[in-house]
């Protein structure tokens, strides 16, 4: 089976490929390289990693150079953790910065995913309330309306029900105001 392989990235010169098979892979030994790190220690570690040493594995694939060669891999999906494992000091000092950013990149990712339902409960519940308050205005201030509408449509009534009789009993009365 053909691979379909996809370079991602070059640091420090050197091409980190993803190895499309059944799944996306990354050769250990080229982000080994690309951090200044020795290939040997980190593939001990994974292999004495609870997770990562039941996912990491060999692949004969085609090198740059044409030519086929075994490899070790891990699936594209793992890299991230096991990169934010490495210690940055263990790292060629170029590489230092980037793997202390990356790893910074990962606390806040891990801070946002297990934070964020949290935080728009908080936010669902502030604009709840603004908008509670303002549903409990409106219900006041109709309540109001309503009562001044009743009050009008009495008066209303009233008006409508005056009669010519009312009128002429009404009309030749003087109305004098006394304080």
């Amino acid at each position: 089976m053909e691979n379909n392989i996809t370079t991602v990235a070059r640091i420090n010169d050197v091409k980190i490929q993803i190895i499309e098979s059944d799944e996306k892979m990354i050769a250990v030994r080229s982000i080994c390289d690309a951090l200044g790190i020795a290939f040997k220690p980190q593939f001990v570690r994974l292999k004495e990693d609870p997770i990562l040493s039941s996912v990491v594995t060999s692949m004969v694939t085609t090198g740059a150079d044409g030519k086929q060669y075994e490899m070790m891999v891990i699936p594209f999906r793992f890299v991230f953790g096991w990169l934010f494992r490495i210690d940055s000091r263990n790292v060629q000092p170029e590489a230092k910065e980037s793997v202390e950013r990356y790893q910074l990149e990962c606390y806040n990712a891990l801070y946002n995913y297990f934070t964020r339902h949290d935080e728009f409960l908080e936010f669902r519940d502030r604009i709840v309330e603004k908008h509670l308050i303002e549903y409990d205005k409106a219900r006041t201030e109709f309540r109001a309306s309503k009562e001044k509408v009743a009050e009008a449509r009495e008066r209303l009534n009233k008006a409508r029900a005056v009669n010519e009789v009312d009128y002429l009993a009404n009309k030749d009365q003087l109305v004098i105001q006394f304080d």
